[in-house]
């Protein structure tokens, strides 16, 4: 009997151009399906790409996300085994954390340590990586706790920050990065962790 499919909610706030190489990459696996897409914003791009997947989405407001656990019920209805965050601006809650333990996975657009915690996203950490004079610069891919830009490192990928770079061309590097590494990532990640619950010999990285 084969396995029942590994079932991702991906969380995004903005035009959700990780969202689309993810719902991409897993198109066709039998094994890894986004089922839901999950957004604070009502006018997100990244809505439309869920409607033209075919994908359920929801928005979600404050109350519901921070106050209380009326949300939980909707992620367990879809059988959600894995929460990705690509761009997702609000901070996780902790019973979301509780009920998903190491199973949420945030995408951040420097390399941690630095440049990570509150207020650092998007455009704010380029700016902040050239006001360093850091000649590099890159992706972390990490589990979620309950800080900012905090929990256990999965995978890093780097790239050169150029003599001449503005915060806009330092983002297009590192949008291509994420492209070309998160969706490969979360594939690795979700397949290992559910062979270590199942007893497999997966080697720890």
């Amino acid at each position: 009997m084969s396995q029942k499919p590994i079932k991702l909610a991906i969380f995004a706030s903005g035009k959700g151009s990780n969202a689309q190489k993810i719902i991409t990459h897993f198109r066709w696996n039998p094994d890894i399906k986004v089922v839901l897409v999950v957004s604070n914003k009502s006018d997100a791009g990244v809505l439309d790409i869920a409607a033209n997947a075919g994908i359920p989405s929801l928005i979600i407001d404050k109350e519901r996300f921070f106050k209380n656990d009326a949300f939980l019920p909707y992620l367990a209805q879809n059988e959600v085994d894995f929460i990705i965050l690509a761009g997702f601006l609000w901070k996780i809650p902790e019973n979301l954390i509780s009920a998903f333990p190491g199973k949420i996975l945030n995408i951040h657009p420097a390399l941690l340590p630095k440049f990570g915690g509150k207020g650092m996203y998007g455009h704010h950490v380029h700016e902040a990586v050239l006001a360093a004079g850091e000649k590099e610069s890159g992706i972390t891919i990490h589990l979620v706790d309950e800080q900012y830009d905090h929990g256990k490192t999965i995978a890093q990928f780097t790239c050169p920050v150029l003599a001449g770079d503005t915060a806009d061309s330092l983002a297009e590097r590192i949008h291509k990065l994420e492209h070309a590494h998160f969706p490969e990532v979360i594939e690795e990640f979700v397949t290992g962790s559910r062979e270590q619950e199942a007893g497999g010999r997966r080697s720890p990285e």
